[in-house]
């Protein structure tokens, strides 16, 4: 048998094991779940690539899949009419080729599905190797969706399963490539195997680190030019500890519902009205919201509080910062009309601690992304929050983490630090971003998908994050220490007696509904507000939600290009179950 076109073909096939779980969690979550369960997931695919010089010169390196799915979930074998495979493309980090899965099937029950499998190829742990290249994280939706559009879409599955070294070693004794006359081809096998080894030697070689290109800035810093159609004012008020705080007012219309939004530690407003993308001021605004606010607490990078060393912790959040917001809100728009929040990490967290310490009420309905009451992050960022306030109070001298260190004239322990983030990152070429996935988090890079960003928003990420001091960590910390549950930091301190000791303990008592929601692939705070919801349920069932956005990490699900599509048409559907009028 020749090949059509004189093209040398390459096939080859994979079995691949695991377990996933039917519900919207992390993917190990859901494989952890599953293998409790045990619901078992495996694919048995066969992988066709026609063209190999096709192949080769496409940017997508495509081929074609065919085969089943086997799920006990799914009613047991799945055949697969349609699916695609792509072999290390190049991706939006400079340092990650990706292996990507798509198989449109159908269940015995007849009921179309979508699963999507990546293995993410990067090396950013000692031997991964191994682990990248047979690791496959698995989403399964249900209907046969649009791949560029699952970040719309709700998980119905999700888990991993891998090749063991049996399975890879089969891989490699049925790998075929068939030359045109239909003989077969040692040639095509090198050429096939030469492109392999090269992709990888690109992601685990020795490189150095890219150098540092000075930003371009598009949009001056501060900027309202984001949100037009509406009036805006600046609104300063005072805590009771003495700080200056402000709020900003954005007015189209008179409203009965009235969105407060705010932002998380290091940020701003400023991440709310990115005029690079459609902002979720923008979006409220024109989805009928005429009266949109954000909040800079004390932890914004527009105010210097942050630059010098403190002792704030997120009790001062809660019970100066949110309250006084609230009361100077009210001032403005009188106490008949309703108030929806819309916060994120840390505003998200305290803003929490607010609602469940009952330290503001009245709130018609609230939108929490990414940690709420239960803050979880991996063991390598608990390890940092453990020493790094320590270095740099006691043996650094250093006052606060700054990302813009690399930009600095003149050399300090803060530009050293920041050179070394730099030999340790090698996903893009901002000492900013490498600095941030330094300071939070675990992940390269840590606080988004390089994919999800425009341009213009990864040039600026100086701009839009600034300096804090560390013992806010600390907070973290002894939240994390505490079976992962919010707690005051000094239990002991009468300044905060207005605080619980438990903030669940008024759980049942709080009736303002919670949307939880947060991104898949979240590697600052992990699934923390998946154990929020698990809690919460406990208490009491179905008064609040969780969603979780696949494809999307921890900032980028309110700063990226296509969150107006991606991420707010959830948001404001829950805030319109709330709304009236």
């Amino acid at each position: 048998m020749t090949n059509e076109g004189g093209s040398t073909r390459i096939e080859f096939s994979e079995l691949m094991h695991g377990y996933a779980s039917a519900a919207a969690t992390t993917f190990a979550d859901g494989h952890a779940d599953g293998e409790k369960a045990g619901n078992a997931l495996a694919i048995d695919v066969s992988v066709l690539i026609p063209d190999l010089e096709l192949f080769l010169t496409d940017p997508a390196h495509a081929g074609t899949l065919g085969g089943k799915i086997d799920c006990s979930l799914l009613g047991g074998i799945c055949p697969v009419q349609s699916g695609v495979f792509r072999l290390l493309p190049d991706t939006a980090d400079l340092d990650r080729k990706v292996m990507y899965y798509q198989l449109y099937a159908t269940t015995p029950q007849q009921q179309p599905i979508t699963f999507i499998g990546v293995k993410q190829v990067q090396h950013d742990a000692p031997f991964d190797l191994w682990r990248d290249t047979t690791t496959l994280y698995v989403n399964i939706y249900r209907g046969h969706i649009d791949p560029d559009k699952a970040a719309q879409t709700e998980i119905w599955m999700t888990g991993i399963i891998g090749l063991g070294l049996q399975d890879f070693i089969q891989v490699l004794g049925q790998l075929r490539a068939t030359a045109a006359d239909g003989s077969s081809s040692l040639a095509g096998l090198a050429q096939f195997g030469k492109y392999f080894a090269g992709k990888l030697w690109d992601v685990y070689g020795p490189a150095l680190p890219p150098a540092s290109n000075q930003p371009k800035r598009k949009y001056p810093r501060f900027t309202n030019e984001g949100v037009s159609g509406a009036e805006v004012s600046v609104h300063p008020f005072s805590t009771d500890d003495g700080l200056t705080l402000q709020l900003t007012r954005f007015r189209r219309a008179d409203c009965g519902d009235v969105v407060l939004i705010v932002h998380g530690l290091t940020t701003s407003s400023d991440m709310f009205i990115m005029p690079e993308h459609k902002n979720l001021v923008q979006t409220l605004l024109d989805q009928g919201y005429g009266d949109v606010w954000t909040l800079d607490f004390r932890g914004s990078c527009r105010f210097p509080y942050n630059l010098a060393r403190h002792r704030y912790t997120f009790d001062d959040i809660a019970l100066f910062d949110h309250p006084a917001a609230i009361a100077e809100l009210r001032r403005h728009i009188g106490g008949d009309r309703r108030i929806h929040i819309v916060a994120h990490c840390v505003g998200a967290l305290t803003m929490a601690m607010s609602l469940f310490g009952r330290t503001i009420q009245g709130i018609s309905s609230a939108v929490l992304n990414c940690v709420a009451l239960t803050p979880n992050v991996s063991p390598w960022a608990r390890m940092k929050l453990a020493v790094g306030p320590w270095a740099c109070d006691h043996l650094l001298g250093i006052e606060y983490m700054n990302p813009s260190w690399r930009r600095e004239r003149g050399w300090s322990a803060g530009k050293l630090l920041a050179l070394g983030a730099d030999l340790a990152h090698k996903e893009c070429d901002s000492p900013e971003c490498h600095m941030l996935s330094f300071m939070w988090g675990d992940g390269h890079p840590s606080l988004f998908n390089h994919v999800n960003l425009a341009p213009e928003t990864h040039e600026r990420l100086g701009d839009l994050f600034g300096g804090t001091a560390v013992n806010y960590y600390r907070h973290v910390l002894k939240m994390v220490k505490n079976d992962n549950t919010v707690v005051k930091y000094d239990a002991d301190d009468p300044r905060y007696a207005a605080l619980p000791d438990d903030y669940f303990r008024h759980a049942a008592e709080m009736t303002t509904p919670i949307l939880l929601t947060q991104g898949q692939e979240n590697r600052v705070f992990t699934d923390s507000n998946i154990l929020c919801h698990e809690r919460l349920e406990q208490i009491v069932p179905g008064r609040h939600r969780l969603h979780v956005f696949p494809g999307y990490g921890h900032q980028d699900v309110f700063m990226g290009k296509n969150v107006h599509e991606d991420i707010f048409p959830a948001m404001i559907s829950f805030l319109r179950e709330h709304s009236h009028g």
